[in-house]
């Protein structure tokens, strides 16, 4: 599968493309350089995130995943740019426990293109599964001017 890997000011990041979807996302990653129409758009756009300040994705996905985690990614990624959701408050909205959405959130396949990072526990951060863990998360929410609490 084609990817690229960038480097951003949170690390490294690669993006995975198969049959002109995304399909995954991730911290870290070797030196992939594929040129793709869609890895230089989804590049474009994560510069842009990281360059120029928050913005919204607009990238073809395919997640491969459960139905459950089909639709707790669909869930964050109606989340609006600085703007937050608790696990509890998905949880709901899904008809699932809350634990049951932290894992969720920890399995996204597409972490920042599908913002897990805007999720946070009822009394706090939550966790955050890239390097850096809730440093990174904390990076994030405070470039998207998001939860006034972290500004």
């Amino acid at each position: 599968m084609p990817g690229l890997t960038l480097d951003t000011p949170t690390g490294r990041f690669t993006l995975i493309e198969e049959d002109g979807a995304l399909v995954r996302a991730r911290w870290g990653g070797d030196e992939s350089r594929d040129d793709t129409p869609l890895l230089a758009e989804a590049a474009r756009q994560v510069r842009a995130y990281f360059g120029g300040g928050p913005v919204a994705f607009d990238l073809p996905l395919r997640i491969k995943a459960s139905p459950a985690q089909i639709r707790a990614c669909a869930a964050m990624a109606a989340i609006p740019v600085g703007e937050t959701r608790s696990y509890g408050e998905l949880a709901r909205e899904l008809g699932i426990s809350a634990q049951a959405m932290g894992q969720l959130c920890g399995g996204n396949p597409v972490p920042l293109i599908v913002p897990c990072h805007r999720v946070l526990g009822a009394s706090g951060l939550g966790g955050f599964s890239a390097p850096g863990g809730v440093e990174t998360k904390v990076w994030l929410l405070r470039h998207e001017r998001a939860g006034g609490l972290l500004i």
